[in-house]
């Protein structure tokens, strides 16, 4: 008999709920990261109680680490949640119940990630929250589909 070629197994949806939330967190923690450092900067340099060099400097760098770690553990944090629900809901099948509203996952992943990362405030700071996520997620979906761009085509988040 002829020998036949060995094909590779293909995972048809893609990457893993681990590598993408590794992925998302990774992304998110360096934007914020980057913004905050940036902030920092900003803020360092406005507020320096001298005009000498050093401690212009140490102003500077005390902002920057401030407000950088900061802003980039609460995007990570948050990165980590949305696509944790995120996969949740695809491992669940959301769609197969939600009719017409597709795809489910990231609205519900929007909506979840708020509502969670603010529940310690209260169920009406989490419900707040947890709307605007959700509604984050819908106005991008909306958003791209008006401009025509492949919803989820950027691969990180919802994006």
């Amino acid at each position: 008999a002829a020998a036949q070629p060995d094909y590779l197994d293909y995972d048809q949806k893609g990457r893993g709920v681990v590598s993408t939330m590794f992925t998302n967190s990774g992304i998110s923690y360096m934007i914020g990261v980057t913004l905050g450092g940036l902030y920092g900067l900003q803020e360092g340099l406005r507020n320096t109680p001298s005009s000498r060099w050093k401690v212009k400097l140490n102003s500077v760098l005390n902002h920057c680490g401030r407000h950088g770690s900061g802003i980039g553990n609460m995007m990570g944090a948050t990165a980590i949640l949305y696509s944790l629900y995120e996969g949740a809901a695809d491992n669940f099948e959301l769609d197969q119940y939600t009719g017409p509203v597709q795809p489910p996952a990231p609205l519900f992943a929007g909506l979840m990630t708020g509502a969670t990362y603010y529940m310690r405030a209260g169920p009406r700071v989490a419900a707040l929250a947890g709307t605007i996520g959700m509604g984050a997620v819908g106005g991008t979906f909306a958003l791209y589909s008006v401009l025509g761009i492949p919803y989820g085509s950027k691969g990180w988040l919802w994006f």
